[in-house]
């Protein structure tokens, strides 16, 4: 019986992520809207504060290098968003309730849902380097580097979409999944994802912006595109969106025990 669980454990998966890639397909609002809207704010951004770029000791000379980041991370704000609110309607339509007298596994469950997040992931962090390519900036790391600022992109998101699922299990309601987003907006305003650390001259928004792990997923990315390799950079990208996926999938696993009553 365990084997025959093991072996379905794919199929499960590839079912439910196909599921969640076509319920985001069908509705172009949660495809569109994340991904032109952090293009439209790089764009005015860029625009505006590019005489930051004369200020002693900025990193660039291109304020659009310095701030090609800000999508990949709104673009995993938007992912964490889309992915809960689904799941969360999914628990008030019943479905995850039909699903627990079905021989589904939560491991199956979890994943395929993470799928649709993971989808929108790697189509959003694709079309943010690619138009950022286009307008003019620059990879300091080259083709491997642009692959490697992918990869970082996509892991964020996972993180941020762990965390999204977490909360809609936990809390069961879109209403919930959408309280915290405004949350995750103060967390980018609040790191280094505008300006450089080193050069924030309010004390406190320095503590803070020190002591925010999005700023270590911003200038993680952030190093491949204007700083060359910097493995320090990209250990505490990684590292930290690491842990934020194991952690979250660990109280997800645990708040979907809650849900899941196999009758």
């Amino acid at each position: 019986m365990t084997a025959l669980a093991h072996s379905a454990l794919p199929s499960q998966v590839g079912l439910l992520a196909g599921r969640a890639i076509r319920r985001i397909l069908r509705q172009p609002a949660q495809l569109v809207f994340p991904i032109l809207f952090p293009l439209i704010l790089l764009a005015v951004n860029t625009s505006g504060l590019d005489a930051a770029t004369q200020l002693p000791g900025f990193p660039t000379a291109s304020y659009l290098d310095f701030a090609l980041a800000i999508p990949f991370m709104q673009g995993a704000l938007f992912a964490a968003l889309n992915g809960g609110q689904d799941l969360a309607r999914d628990i008030q339509g019943g479905f995850l309730d039909r699903l627990a007298m079905t021989p589904m596994s939560g491991a199956a469950l979890l994943a395929g849902q993470l799928g649709g997040a993971l989808f929108m992931g790697v189509i959003s962090a694709v079309l943010y380097l690619a138009v950022g390519v286009a307008f003019g900036a620059g990879i300091a790391t080259g083709v491997a580097g642009a692959l490697v600022l992918l990869a970082l992109a996509i892991v964020i998101s996972f993180a941020f979409a762990c965390f999204g699922t977490f909360v809609a299990l936990r809390a069961g309601t879109g209403e919930a999944v959408q309280g915290f987003f405004p949350l995750f907006f103060v967390l980018l305003f609040l790191s280094s994802a505008f300006f450089p650390r080193d050069l924030i001259e309010q004390d406190w928004f320095a503590i803070v912006a020190t002591y925010n792990p999005v700023s270590y997923m911003v200038e993680g990315i952030r190093s491949l595109v204007i700083a060359g390799w910097d493995g320090q950079a990209l250990a505490q990208a990684f590292g930290i969106s690491a842990i934020a996926i194991v952690a979250f999938l660990a109280l997800s696993a645990r708040a979907l025990r809650t849900r899941l009553v196999r009758t």
